[in-house]
């Protein structure tokens, strides 16, 4: 199995700002559609996310208007769901040719974070309250591979829930593919669902960092503790349990193939965790 840190959401970059932890809860902000083609609005997105995206950026991400809601993983994100719906990623342009490098396809693990913050309620508004950091907050299990190329609405036919998917629609300049999710997960005899958003984050940076991209790491995962270290991040940027993570990484592949150690901490992190 390869394992997949999958950065996702909005950040300093990408609508320059973070996502939000409610009370440890974590709510992935998409990002600004910009010029790739989305059928959702900001304001078309339930209860919280319309109104942290709202409230945090000043209103800044509401006069966006359109957003690109990848990966797609809680259905609750949008009122009305197509038939068939699942959990789905998208990928194009470099970040794909990187899976790609990687042999990255079925049978493998996407572990979504992005840069969040603390948020609460001050006088009748979302604010931020904490440091900036990384956390998981999300995983997919691919269970198919679809080449969508720059029109993938010739999906539709077979996989008709992807109609309104930003992948799937004409208008990019790029092939893609589109990551679908597994029914669900088996990790060492215990099951699983396929694709979902953790119940409370889980925290990658380290207590005394800095800054964000500094991460505490399992052993399993540190090259310098036998590990199998992850793609993007060379061996400088390793050291003591800790890795000072890519600054414009987008995709890191480990290939944990069967070590129990990497799955066991998987199924830790995902046991009593899954919203």
């Amino acid at each position: 199995m390869k394992v997949i840190f999958s950065r996702k959401g909005v950040d300093s970059a990408a609508g320059r700002l973070a996502s939000a932890l409610v009370d440890g809860r974590p709510y992935s902000l998409p990002i600004p559609a910009g010029r790739t083609p989305s059928p959702t609005r900001y304001c078309d997105l339930g209860e919280p996310y319309r109104r942290l995206a709202r409230e945090l950026s000043g209103d800044r991400l509401a006069r966006q208007a359109y957003c690109h809601l990848d990966p797609d993983l809680d259905p609750a994100v949008l009122a009305v769901r197509p038939a068939g719906w699942r959990g789905a990623l998208g990928q194009w342009g470099g970040a794909l040719g990187h899976l790609q490098r990687h042999g990255v396809g079925e049978g493998d693990l996407f572990l979504f974070w992005g840069l969040y913050r603390d948020v609460e309620l001050a006088k009748g508004k979302w604010r931020y309250c904490g440091p900036r950091k990384h956390c998981l907050f999300g995983w997919l299990a691919v269970g198919e591979v679809l080449v969508a190329g720059e029109d993938g609405s010739h999906l539709f036919q077979r996989h008709p829930w992807l109609a309104d998917y930003p992948h799937a629609r004409p208008g990019w300049n790029a092939n893609k593919a589109i990551f679908v999710a597994a029914p669900q997960l088996e990790i060492g005899g215990r099951i699983f669902p396929g694709y979902g958003l953790l119940r409370r984050a889980i925290v990658l940076t380290a207590p005394e960092a800095s800054g964000p991209s500094r991460w505490a790491v399992p052993a399993w995962l540190d090259p310098t503790r036998g590990g199998t270290g992850m793609s993007c991040n060379p061996p400088s940027r390793w050291n003591d349990g800790q890795v000072t993570t890519a600054p414009r990484g987008q995709e890191f592949v480990a290939d944990i193939g069967d070590r129990g150690d990497a799955l066991d901490w998987i199924a830790e992190g995902l046991a009593g965790n899954c919203a």
